[in-house]
């Protein structure tokens, strides 16, 4: 019993240990804003959060921006478990909120998070040479515009084809739903302007990663729009857009599986380098 009892405690000791160094790996400082605020609305919601490497004297680090689902209406920032102890800097970001704001300042504080993550990333130990965009539904909605319509990054004095790669989850490429039912369309009824990543289709874009859950599980018919975006993008030329449809998953579960494909994406873009 007694040498039982001190294999349970060196066990103890070796976990404890180990549960320590891990905690020590990584710093998480939040709630850092990445806009001069000039009212309590951005001061609440135009924040970011980092997670990084607690050695950071290199800044050698892959970096993730990544911006959380809601419809543009609701939904806030968090750091997505799949993303913890793999050797990358994550940014999860706060935007504002249709209908508080107009879906143009959503994009634009998504742009300003992202221009903000291209000046500062540095510090933090991740390289501004590898940094990725990502997100789910409306987060990936958001990818897709700073991306793909370069105005967004240029206000900012970032040339969106810097981004390493863009990585959206499930995100909506037509006009997003929330935009239209404010212009009295219903949630069903398609359409492309502006507001929607399929208005600026062209193939001198950074990576683009497309992923959905299952068609048949899918929301408003999520992957058949992503689909005909794959298939514009690779009609004008762009050498770097992929597709995948996750069977089985439906909207909100397709996003656990798809860091698979992200994370394999980055090593694959890296590599190539």
């Amino acid at each position: 019993m007694k040498i039982l009892r001190t294999l349970s405690v060196l066990i103890l000791i070796s976990v404890t240990a180990a549960l320590s160094c891990r905690a020590e790996e990584y710093k998480f400082n939040r709630n850092i804003p990445y806009r001069v605020a000039s009212d309590s609305l951005e001061r609440a919601r135009c924040v970011l959060d980092i997670y990084y490497p607690a050695d950071k004297s290199r800044a050698e680090s892959p970096v993730v921006i990544w911006f959380h689902g809601g419809g543009l209406t609701g939904g806030d920032k968090h750091l997505p478990d799949e993303l913890k102890n793999r050797g990358y800097v994550v940014v999860p970001v706060r935007y504002r909120l249709i209908p508080s704001v107009s879906v143009a300042e959503c994009i634009d504080d998504a742009a300003a998070a992202t221009a903000w993550v291209f000046d500062h990333i540095a510090d933090y130990g991740g390289d501004r040479d590898k940094i990725f965009v990502s997100g789910h539904s409306a987060g990936g909605y958001l990818t897709s515009m700073i991306g793909l319509d370069k105005t967004w990054l240029s206000r900012y004095g970032v040339d969106a084809d810097s981004i390493a790669g863009l990585i959206p989850f499930s995100g909506q490429v037509i006009t997003h739903f929330s935009h239209r039912k404010s212009q009295g369309m219903s949630e069903l009824q398609p359409g492309v302007d502006r507001f929607a990543p399929l208005y600026h289709v062209r193939k001198d874009c950074p990576p683009y990663v497309i992923i959905t859950g299952d068609r048949e599980q899918e929301l408003y018919g999520r992957y058949e729009e992503n689909a005909y975006m794959w298939r514009m993008m690779k009609l004008v030329g762009h050498p770097q857009t992929y597709i995948y449809e996750l069977d089985g998953y439906n909207h909100g579960d397709m996003a656990a599986p798809a860091f698979h494909i992200l994370r394999n994406h980055i090593k694959d873009i890296l590599s190539k380098r």
